[in-house]
């Protein structure tokens, strides 16, 4: 079994897959279009993070994928449907970098409020500027959330631990933590808060949410800060508030375009400019994060390549399942319809194939049906099961393959 773990994923995540015997190619950088087919063309296990584009046309290029795994929080840069189509699992890391991200936002909007940056840079140039104008407390301040889901509520959460007072906006239904206030709708949030945070995820419908229109909404001499999508920010019109001086400071971890590899240049409209605190996509960035990261997500590739465990993939039916004691393990992944797990099971009956555990799971139109059979398996057994209509893919795990 090989896998390929691409942008520099914690070395923890290459040592787990080495230790469960699989062959582990490893690269600093992104790949994308012709160099990344070329890459997957025989590969059972990709890893990424943020920067390589594994759309359709890969994943039709790469017909021995069995999963991908994220090895981030988002999954836009996948196409989920495409992968589910041909049984594809993807995994991610919802969790593990969370903590990183709100430290460096709570961090940056001290920062900001403190003027920090220009402080920096004045005495680094040799001038002693000691005064307390502009500079303020974070405390009793209103912080505004734009997107209440794992890192938006956490920071909810300490930010209040700091004295903030919290406003969140979110198009979901969420529960407020503490003493946290929902907002009607954005405007709401945009006209109470003196700084907004925005943490919305990858998803297409996101691109362009925040311009000209939404900037002038925000009351004047606040603070913005964007952690979570660069596409999702109208750079141009940030950087006209910012120097009008309608916005007194901005934090900006995400870009519209970045750089594939570190230390390859790297230009925007926001480099230059006073009270702007620009970090290169560092968010998660913390060896406690990555670390966290690479055992998780690599672990989940693990467990669905040995027993076809599914719980927390983005794309597939969940099916959790116990240890594989039985001879052969069944991994069957088809079109959600009526009457396929009784068409299967009929299959195995007519080659007195033995079931001693089976696991059944749906989710839209794909269902996935792990059976454990206590007895060897045919070619002939697993080819009928692979030539039914409602197959989407088939897979046998024994105890010294995962064919």
């Amino acid at each position: 079994m090989k896998a390929l773990l691409l942008e520099n994923i914690h070395p923890d995540a290459e040592q787990l897959l080495l230790d469960r015997g699989f062959e582990v190619e490893t690269r600093k950088g992104a790949l994308d279009g012709e160099d990344l087919i070329e890459a997957v063309a025989d590969v059972n296990l990709l890893g990424i993070r943020s920067k390589t584009q594994v759309t359709a046309e890969v994943l039709a290029q790469a017909p021995n994928l069995l999963a991908v795994g994220a090895f981030c929080i988002g999954t836009n840069q996948i196409d989920l449907g495409a992968a589910a189509e041909r049984g594809i699992a993807v995994f991610n890391a919802p969790f593990s970098n969370t903590r990183s991200v709100v430290e460096l936002a709570i961090a940056e909007i001290i920062a900001m409020a403190r003027h920090l940056t220009d402080k920096n840079a004045a005495l680094h140039n040799g001038v002693w500027d000691k005064s307390a104008k502009g500079a303020h407390e974070v405390r009793g301040r209103t912080l505004g959330i734009v997107g209440y889901g794992n890192i938006g509520s956490q920071l909810s959460v300490v930010a209040e631990a700091l004295g903030m007072q919290v406003y969140f906006y979110d198009i979901a239904d969420k529960l407020a933590l503490g003493n946290a206030r929902r907002c009607g709708s954005l405007d709401e949030l945009l006209q109470t808060a003196e700084t907004v945070s925005l943490h919305v995820d990858g998803r297409a419908g996101n691109a362009g949410m925040f311009g000209a229109e939404q900037f002038a909404a925000m009351r004047p001499r606040s603070l913005f800060l964007n952690l979570c999508r660069g596409f999702v920010v109208d750079h141009e019109a940030l950087r006209e508030n910012l120097l009008s001086g309608h916005i007194a400071g901005a934090a900006v971890d995400v870009f519209p375009e970045e750089p594939k590899v570190a230390g390859d240049p790297f230009v925007s409209s926001l480099q230059g400019i006073p009270n702007v605190i620009l970090t290169p996509h560092v968010g998660g960035s913390t060896e406690e994060a990555q670390t966290d990261i690479g055992q998780y997500v690599a672990g989940k590739l693990r467990d669905y390549v040995a027993d076809a465990n599914t719980t927390m993939s983005v794309n597939l039916p969940q099916v959790q399942v116990h240890e594989r004691t039985a001879r052969a393990r069944i991994v069957h992944i088809h079109q959600n319809v009526p009457g396929v797990l009784a068409t299967a099971n009929g299959v195995l009956a007519d080659y007195g194939a033995n079931i001693e555990g089976q696991t059944l799971s749906t989710r839209g139109n794909l269902g996935v049906v792990v059976t454990d059979v206590g007895s060897d398996l045919s070619d002939e057994l697993t080819d009928k099961l692979r030539q039914l209509p409602e197959t989407v893919s088939l897979r046998v795990i024994t105890a010294d393959s995962a064919s």
